[in-house]
């Protein structure tokens, strides 16, 4: 075994760990500690034979697995703002807007970073950094933004936990751990964000005023889900389309959505002429600038690191050096926040839509003969990117969201060709609209019927009696039985071409 495989294996054993430790019980430090030097100890009495030393090695990496996740859970468990959760009495808090305001059809959400708080029970405290957030419902009209000092009194409440949906621990893997609905708030001062992203969220105010004064709802409303993620223009009868057709990744800075988009954006620059080298990094480029274009949340962020992952992997076009890469990636950033892995479903999304384009696209790509791959509009390409990336991520959605879509690879395989280069020309057209407002106009000409073909497919495919089956009260055992058979499946694919290779 290589020196790159037992690193690989390391990284992997971390995962693991990571993964055990959601689901056993918190185990005594002591015991982890004793467990993760007994087998640094056994690795190194057993050096000599290689195999078994080896496997000593991974354990205690599994075993810091099992610690960090259990920390982690450990600090946010006893988070200074769970004692004020449903006291029963008003508390008074003074805190910064921490990230751009989260706009929905009859509220604003503000996450706010507290720097105090007040209560009769507990009298006046002073937050430490690692105190978390607090996610506040304002009304629809608020003004804040990003970097305002806010003094709000109102009921301080834990997230519920509804029957088809945990979402205290939804709020948990970003640090947010208690919510406030509709408090008396008050505005203290301004300019107390970080002076980079107030930029970054400035802009992305002024092209949404372009975009409400050029495009009509529903296409605005598509138009602001696909440049920022945000889908708070999209009505719940367009979500609900959205969710029957399997296509509303593309309303989402989703890790799925990104992947897929870098793929595209790198096969097309090699298509025009581009040098591997050259296509690679105008490639990473733009995909970082799109992330710092809508804001660069963490999820955008983390997608954008593993769209450019698979970009390196196309690029040298090593299966077995891209998917170390991506393990250590994920492992990484496990570490600095475990919840990711058991809690962000686009997390997940991201890494598995990322092996399926590693392992299954090159097999689908050559099972798609008769479907043409035109230099400037790749539709195999695109095809075949796109129901690997399903292929590799749907019993992750079916296990989530309960239901499985039909119509979705066809859907899809008429939405995604044009997202890259429809994203491109979003981003021209608020840009343009931006500096001059009469070329904005005319831009929207283009972006208008584009956005009415995603609209008119989507609304087509929802109305097919048979798009989507609802799959309730699935079993955990499914997915690993689902993923178990695709990755034997993946196996397959990789010693087929292998020999195939050999053969050559």
């Amino acid at each position: 075994m290589t020196a790159s495989q037992i690193f690989f294996y390391c990284c992997f054993s971390f995962i693991i760990g990571i993964f055990l430790g959601s689901t056993l019980n918190p185990a005594p430090f002591y015991l982890l500690k004793l467990g993760f030097f007994s087998s640094i100890l056994l690795a190194v009495v057993s050096w000599k034979k290689r195999k078994l030393a080896v496997l000593f090695l991974f354990a205690p990496f599994l075993i810091l697995g099992v610690w960090r996740y259990q920390f982690i859970l450990s600090v946010s468990s006893s988070n200074p703002l769970n004692k004020y959760n449903d006291i029963g009495q008003l508390v008074e808090i003074i805190g910064v807007v921490a990230e751009d305001p989260g706009i929905r059809e009859k509220s604003v959400k503000l996450t706010i970073k507290p720097e105090t708080i007040a209560s009769d029970r507990f009298g006046l405290e002073r937050l430490p950094s690692f105190a978390g957030k607090i996610l506040v419902t304002v009304d629809r009209y608020s003004e804040y933004r990003y970097g305002d000092k806010i003094k709000m009194t109102g009921n301080l409440e834990e997230p519920a936990v509804f029957d088809d949906f945990n979402y205290k621990d939804y709020l948990k893997k970003d640090g947010i751990y208690s919510v406030v609905n509709f408090p008396k708030t008050e505005l203290m001062g301004s300019g107390y964000g970080n002076p980079f992203t107030v930029f970054l969220f400035s802009f992305k105010k002024k092209f949404k005023d372009v975009s409400i004064g050029l495009i009509s709802p529903p296409q605005e409303g598509i138009l602001e889900a696909l440049v920022f993620g945000d889908e708070g223009g999209i009505s719940k009868r367009w979500k609900d389309k959205l969710n029957i057709t399997g296509t509303r990744h593309i309303a989402a800075v989703s890790g799925m959505n990104i992947t897929i988009i870098a793929f595209l954006i790198l096969s097309f620059a090699l298509s025009i002429g581009f040098w591997r080298k050259q296509a690679l990094f105008v490639s990473i480029f733009l995909i970082f600038l799109y992330v710092l274009m809508i804001g660069a949340p963490p999820s955008a962020i983390r997608a954008g690191i593993m769209g450019s992952l698979l970009m390196f992997a196309q690029y040298f076009g090593r299966m077995s050096g891209s998917i170390r890469a991506v393990v250590f990636a994920a492992s990484l950033m496990i570490y600095f926040n475990p919840l990711l892995l058991t809690l962000d479903v686009g997390f997940q999304l991201s890494f598995l839509a990322i092996l399926g384009l590693i392992y299954f696209q090159p097999a689908i790509f050559n099972w798609l003969t008769k479907v043409p791959n035109y230099q400037f509009f790749p539709i195999r390409t695109t095809l075949s990117a796109t129901l690997a990336a399903q292929l590799a991520t749907l019993p992750i959605l079916v296990y989530n969201f309960g239901y499985f879509s039909l119509v979705s690879p066809i859907a899809n395989a008429l939405i995604v060709p044009i997202l890259a280069p429809l994203t491109i020309l979003l981003f021209v057209f608020g840009i343009s609209g931006i500096l001059f407002y009469p070329l904005g106009q005319i831009l929207s000409f283009l972006v208008w019927p584009c956005l009415s073909y995603i609209i008119f497919i989507v609304d087509w495919f929802s109305r097919v009696s048979f798009a989507s089956v609802a799959v309730q009260n699935i079993h955990w055992i499914f997915l690993i039985i689902a993923y178990v058979i695709l990755g034997f499946f993946a196996f397959w694919l990789d010693k087929r071409a292998r020999l195939k290779f050999l053969n050559y």
